[in-house]
């Protein structure tokens, strides 16, 4: 099977509840990501980079936000049949029925693997920011013969707890699979770490359809926790080793393997750092992978006479006679007079008035900062008005400003 018929079914319906409250009003692969990106654009740059281009992206929790951002985004310019991007969501069903877990959502959906009839389904994860060439995920699954690979990141022994962990023998097929066990197993070649499931499964067609079909009368619902451990002992099962993964265009100071999954707001907050800097351990541009997808449509940053230091800015963002320092500006940001921003991120459409200091805050969509607001030195205060992560980080929830003076009305259209 040199050049097999994939099908990519991506996994976009959770409610991202530790998020909170960032995710209250959208959906967790919705949230913005750099700026003008959102988390779901990741996976999807990664399958059309891979040519892989028959996609349904599967939506639950507050699918509204996700079906819109990919049907003004994510256009496929193609007269074939078989290329394209398809949000699915249970609502729009005749069943009416909610998913249940990651595998119920694919086996609601197993009459679109029956049409398509494709060699390969690849089941992948929309919460995660990485690069991933799917072809070489591809050629190990063939090479080895495989019934189902997991795409799996070696992670330090120490911190393996925290993962679902793959126990393989030394050709890397999975003899076991833990759920978050205190006594993770490392790899076989390798003791200071262990193999940790990244949510992203490669499975032939007949082998995935049969398991659903059967594992669903027994109450299977979740792809980790039921389908797979379940399967170990009658497929060939492989674990892919993601470090191996090799995608042009990447920087000899990029973190090698680079993954994150944004499950929380520290997360969430910390990989925003992460592409800021001289020399990011994640560069968003990457013309050799690019992340889709591309916008001119959008108006230039305008600065006047502010110093921006280690920052991202969107389109749209205009900065008057302020400092920004290690933070990330979403679209039609409007920062005024005076203003002094310090590892921030800023989402789409805020405004922030004269003299406001801010520091590791995230600020929601949406909201007006008031003049000579201090949030972020004193967290006590904080407290009593916003969430406070762990680390100190204060989220301020979106808000209902939806346009700028500054912005014509076809501009906002065009951004909203």
């Amino acid at each position: 099977m040199t050049n097999p018929k994939i099908l990519a079914i991506v996994l976009a319906g959770g409610e991202g509840s530790r998020l909170r409250p960032l995710t209250a009003q959208r959906a967790k692969p919705a949230m913005p990501f750099g700026g003008r990106h959102r988390i779901v654009d990741f996976v999807l740059s990664n399958l059309i980079n891979s040519e892989i281009k028959s996609i349904y992206v599967l939506a639950q929790y507050k699918s509204n936000s996700l079906i819109e951002h990919v049907r003004k985004n994510w256009v496929i310019p193609s007269f074939a049949q078989n290329e394209f991007i398809s949000v699915i969501s249970p609502q729009r069903q005749n069943n009416l029925k909610q998913f249940r877990g990651t595998a119920d959502a694919v086996y609601q959906n197993l009459r679109l693997i029956n049409e398509h009839k494709p060699d390969l389904v690849a089941v992948f994860s929309a919460d995660h920011i990485y690069r991933m060439d799917v072809r070489q995920l591809t050629h190990f699954h063939q090479q080895m013969g495989a019934d189902v690979t997991i795409s799996a990141l070696p992670v330090p022994i120490e911190e393996a707890s925290a993962f679902g962990i793959l126990a393989t023998n030394r050709d890397g097929r999975i003899e076991q699979f833990y759920e978050k066990p205190v006594n993770p197993t490392p790899m076989p070649n390798d003791p200071a770490n262990a193999y940790a499931s990244m949510g992203n499964y490669l499975f032939n067609a007949d082998v995935l359809i049969s398991a659903l079909e059967r594992l669903h009368h027994e109450g299977a619902t979740d792809f980790g926790h039921h389908v797979l451990p379940t399967i170990i002992n009658s497929q060939r099962v492989f674990a892919y080793n993601f470090a191996t993964n090799v995608v042009p265009g990447v920087k000899p100071y990029e973190e090698a393997g680079y993954w994150r999954d944004l499950g929380t707001i520290d997360a969430y907050f910390k990989a925003h750092q992460d592409i800021i800097g001289d020399t990011p351990r994640f560069a968003l541009v990457n013309p050799g992978w690019p992340l889709m997808p591309g916008d001119i449509r959008h108006p230039s940053v305008k600065t006047l006479n502010s110093q921006i230091e280690n920052s991202v800015c969107d389109s749209g963002t205009v900065i008057r006679r302020a400092k920004v320092t290690n933070s990330i500006l979403g679209r039609g940001v409007i920062i005024d007079d005076g203003v002094e921003l310090d590892e921030c991120v800023v989402m789409d459409f805020v405004r922030i008035r004269q003299g406001a200091r801010l520091r590791r805050a995230i600020i929601g969509s949406h909201n007006v900062v008031e003049s000579y607001a201090q949030i972020g030195y004193n967290f006590k205060t904080d407290a009593k008005r916003f969430p406070v992560s762990e680390s100190g980080v204060v989220t301020i929830p979106d808000g209902h400003l939806h346009a700028f003076a500054e912005l014509p009305p076809a501009t906002i259209a065009a951004l909203a």
